[in-house]
């Protein structure tokens, strides 16, 4: 996969009282799609993680900056990126972990690309979560193989 293009789709929300059911949907459908057309494990623990991790932060983002939302998930060796911007030119303050920061590998906070800027309309921060792919403490090592 090294020589291979990125796996990832980019995703603007409009930030209404829908947008966080579709952002969980797209992820589902992105990780199946890393799975079916890459052959990348993805464990069922990964699978809802992310589901949990993209809830959290699209949540957060209609919260604190009502208005349109911009998700990127990416596949990132065996890991899954999940980021999000919003419309808040203030960049997010860690405060006590949520069970989404807590689960995910990573997260950080930082000044948007161009899209991200042109998509929700102003100059907003974003934060990124990275998530193991292949991780089933429960069960197989190496996460579910393409069904």
């Amino acid at each position: 996969m090294s020589d291979a293009q990125p796996i990832q789709d980019t995703i603007a929300l409009d930030g209404d009282g829908s947008c966080i059911a579709e952002a969980r949907h797209r992820t589902v459908d992105f990780l199946a799609r890393a799975q079916a057309e890459y052959g990348l494990p993805v464990s069922a623990r990964a699978m809802d993680l992310t589901q949990l991790v993209v809830s959290e932060l699209v949540t957060n983002a209609r919260k604190y900056a009502p208005g349109p939302v911009l998700m990127e998930l990416r596949i990132v060796g065996d890991l899954a990126e999940v980021v999000v911007w919003d419309s808040d030119p203030v960049l997010p303050v860690p405060g006590p972990q949520t069970r989404a920061e807590s689960a995910s590998t990573a997260w950080r906070s930082s000044w948007p690309s161009p899209r991200a800027t042109r998509s929700t309309g102003s100059r907003s921060a974003n934060i990124t979560a990275r998530i193991v792919l292949p991780d089933d403490p429960g069960g197989d090592i190496t996460g579910r193989r393409p069904q």
